[in-house]
């Protein structure tokens, strides 16, 4: 359906954490040369997060991915704000509906995030804008997300197999690999 209606994007959204300290797997032919992984440790002195969250979205039209960071973790008024970010991206474009498939995730299905898209959609057809088709994922079926397998590479590239990369050395190696802008985080609103 988004084909053949130019002014419709199909994406795929889910988070993903970036951790400072687990190595992911690799196999010896992933690299040029074996890579020798070392366990890695934090310095107690350290007060960066040991890991970091981001929500991510890939577009079928431009196959480009997109990234905010996390203060803190996935929860329902970050997806809200993290949708509304996408939203406001996709307008300045001239697009009116993005269909969104993604995981059931508790923050995805949350009654916050189900009546923040209601509302959402009712202004933006009273007002013009993005609104929003939310598709969801069987459970238990990351294998179709097709997303999963850009965290999988991206994880893989921006590894450093001899120490522990700061929070910052880490941001910028996920946002340089996806070829994303550095935005500011995404904030949990604690009410």
């Amino acid at each position: 359906m988004a084909v053949s209606h130019p002014e419709w994007v199909l994406g795929f959204a889910d988070e993903v954490w970036w951790s400072r300290l687990q190595q992911p797997r690799l196999h010896a032919w992933a690299a040029d040369e074996p890579l020798r992984l070392e366990e890695l440790t934090v310095e107690k002195t350290d007060a960066a997060p040991k890991a970091l969250c981001c929500y991510g979205w890939l577009r079928t039209d431009t196959a480009q991915v997109s990234l905010r960071f996390v203060e803190g973790r996935p929860v329902s008024s970050v997806t809200c704000e993290f949708l509304r970010w996408v939203c406001a991206r996709l307008a300045a474009e001239g697009k009116r509906a993005l269909l969104l498939v993604w995981d059931n995730a508790s923050w995805h299905l949350s009654q916050l995030v189900r009546s923040w898209i209601k509302e959402h959609n009712r202004e933006a057809k009273r007002q013009g804008g993005v609104r929003i088709l939310v598709c969801q994922l069987p459970v238990k079926s990351p294998w179709l997300n097709p997303i999963e397998a850009h965290w999988v590479h991206g994880k893989r590239a921006v590894v450093e197999p001899s120490r522990t990369l700061t929070a910052q050395e880490v941001e910028t190696r996920v946002c340089g690999y996806y070829g994303c802008e550095k935005l500011s985080h995404l904030k949990q609103h604690v009410s």
